[in-house]
């Protein structure tokens, strides 16, 4: 899986605000390190994000992109801590529902399709 892949998917699968927001919380998840996908599943989320975090979210704004900024540079236990509180507080913003379909909507699309594929060869 590439950056490049990612990028090419994103300019296929256009995305709306709401999942802009929800990729931003899968980010925190990763970054406080309570995220239960495989590694190579949080390599495409975290590329995923590195291709949206500049576009609008509907409830995660700019704030929470400086945070994931720092923290990729700064990710001792207290800013793990911290990105954990706002990871929290951002996955109550997001209606279940909504992280449900977009989940269901990045594997239907194909998002991680070369990772499956890949292992089966």
């Amino acid at each position: 899986m590439t950056p490049q892949h990612v990028a090419d998917w994103v300019n296929t699968h256009p995305l709306s605000a709401e999942h802009v927001d929800c990729a931003t919380a899968v980010m925190l998840k990763i970054l406080d390190g309570k995220c239960k996908m495989k590694s190579d599943e949080k390599t495409v989320m975290s590329l995923l994000y590195e291709q949206v975090k500049d576009r609008p979210g509907k409830l995660l704004g700019d704030d929470i992109h400086a945070l994931i900024s720092s923290a990729k540079h700064t990710l001792d236990d207290a800013m793990r801590d911290h990105i954990y509180e706002k990871r929290v507080l951002a996955e109550t913003r997001i209606s279940r529902p909504v992280m449900k379909a977009f989940k269901a909507m990045i594997r239907q699309q194909g998002l991680f399709v070369p990772l499956h594929t890949e292992e089966h060869v």
